[in-house]
């Protein structure tokens, strides 16, 4: 009975949202149930829409939906998750995407970005925003258009832990420039956050690049 009035509660609250059209709230509760009470809410991957009306239920448009994936959850995948919510938030696309990050291995699970990431995004202007690591799922694989790796190890455990990629969902984030098949570094061994942002940035700006023409309503 309880699970029941918790969906319509949350029901309700989507709702409002939707009506509202507070869109960075809307996203941000879409994630928050999509990823937390999976086992309570089966809401079909369809009718995970959002809006870009003012008050025209029509005019829904499916978001697209970003996960990051490295090892460990707290440096490479994260950044790239800040640094593409931060392009997005700028280019005024935050409606249209919903944007997370995932780690392979349960190693940092629960921890925060590690503080070379921190610091990095920090110097240059790049919010740091809240997040907690988290492991890779079978089900993301429906949730999710794109699941972007940072190394073929990465590929590796992601084709091993959602068991294959039948729909070519999967990539390396640098696999969108014209570096496609290389990797970028973890600085947790190299110690270089520096260059790891800078193949993050080249990275992500060739996927919104990539995106916006296959994507031709963004």
């Amino acid at each position: 009975m309880w699970e029941k009035s918790l969906v319509v509660g949350k029901s309700f609250l989507l709702l409002f949202l939707l009506l509202t059209g507070s869109h960075n709230l809307l996203n941000y509760a879409i994630i928050c149930l999509v990823d937390t009470e999976k086992r309570i809410i089966t809401t079909p991957r369809k009718y995970l829409k959002n809006t870009a009306f003012p008050g025209n239920l029509g005019s829904l448009i499916a978001m697209i939906k970003v996960l990051f994936i490295c090892h460990g959850n707290i440096c490479r995948s994260t950044m790239a998750q800040f640094v593409f919510q931060d392009m997005i938030n700028r280019q005024n696309l935050a409606d249209k995407f919903l944007v997370d990050s995932k780690a392979t291995s349960t190693e940092e699970i629960g921890n925060g970005p590690h503080y070379g990431t921190v610091q990095k995004l920090r110097e240059v202007g790049v919010p740091v925003l809240a997040h907690r690591a988290s492991q890779l799922r079978r089900r993301d694989y429906e949730e999710f258009d794109y699941l972007i790796g940072m190394d073929h190890w990465n590929m590796k455990n992601m084709l091993r832990i959602v068991g294959g990629d039948p729909e070519g969902k999967m990539a390396l984030l640098l696999d969108y420039t014209k570096r496609a098949g290389q990797e970028i570094a973890d600085p947790w061994y190299t110690g270089n956050f520096d260059a790891t942002y800078d193949d993050v940035v080249e990275g992500c700006t060739g996927f919104l690049e990539y995106v916006r023409k296959t994507h031709r309503e963004i």
